[in-house]
């Protein structure tokens, strides 16, 4: 009789300690973060400045002029380019027990200038109040024509996850794409406003292999803010997820 209340109670503490190792295993899940990326290239460049416009007029005449100009904008910065990469399954210490190279790319490339990780547990779309306080931070009036809240003036996005969280298509309110063969779009390399609690996200959703700016084949192309009132740069942190 002993005997069996003994098992009993060693039964019964199997299965309590079988439930709490399920218990730990799966609270100690987490969905993939999007994560820092590898530079295997970095080439940076900007516009020639055109050369003066030469007028010689004869004396005792009255010339209209319609002049049309283009000054590059120091209040912004531009980052294109292509994501190659693995969806893998690896350890703490990153020895992988598998990993699969990937053919098409999609998922997201982000920035932000929050040095430190980002929250994303956190993540939402920014709202009129988060953005204020970037433009703020980088020393923008928001009546600006160049202004952040007047370049992420749409609402129209494809669906995308940041990790485990959804964000339907055209939920977020400050959105804007970048140009397709010097052209102005909505449908490709298109740019959202996020937050994490403490600063802005930019979120660009991540095309494959598709005609730019320049008509070459890019993956991403993404504008961030830039103070241009300072000689100091603005450091951006970068982050990649693959979906």
């Amino acid at each position: 009789m002993i005997n069996a209340i003994a098992h009993k109670r060693e039964s019964i503490l199997s299965v309590l300690t079988l439930a709490v190792f399920i218990a730990a295993m799966c609270a100690s899940f987490v969905a993939p973060a999007p994560v820092g990326p590898t530079l295997y290239s970095n080439i940076t460049e900007s516009p020639t400045p055109k050369s003066a416009l030469m007028l010689n007029t004869s004396g005792g005449t009255v010339t209209t002029l319609v002049l049309n100009g283009s000054t590059q904008n120091l209040g912004w910065k531009a980052y294109v380019g292509n994501i190659t990469g693995k969806l893998v399954l690896q350890d703490a210490q990153n020895y992988s027990v598998f990993e699969w190279d990937i053919s098409t790319t999609s998922g997201e490339i982000y920035a932000t200038r929050r040095s430190t990780l980002v929250d994303w547990s956190n993540i939402v779309c920014a709202n009129a109040t988060h953005v204020a306080a970037e433009e703020s931070a980088m020393n923008q009036n928001s009546d600006d024509d160049d202004s952040i809240s007047n370049t992420f003036v749409n609402t129209t996005h494809s669906e995308f996850y940041v990790g485990s969280k959804h964000f339907a298509a055209n939920e977020c309110n400050f959105t804007t794409a970048t140009y397709v063969g010097n052209q102005k779009q909505y449908t490709y390399f298109q740019e959202v406003l996020l937050y994490d609690g403490s600063y802005l996200v930019y979120a660009s959703l991540l095309e494959n292999a598709t005609q730019g700016f320049d008509n070459g084949k890019y993956d991403f192309q993404m504008i961030l803010a830039e103070d241009d009132t300072t000689s100091t740069t603005t450091a951006y942190y970068f982050y990649v997820e693959l979906g």
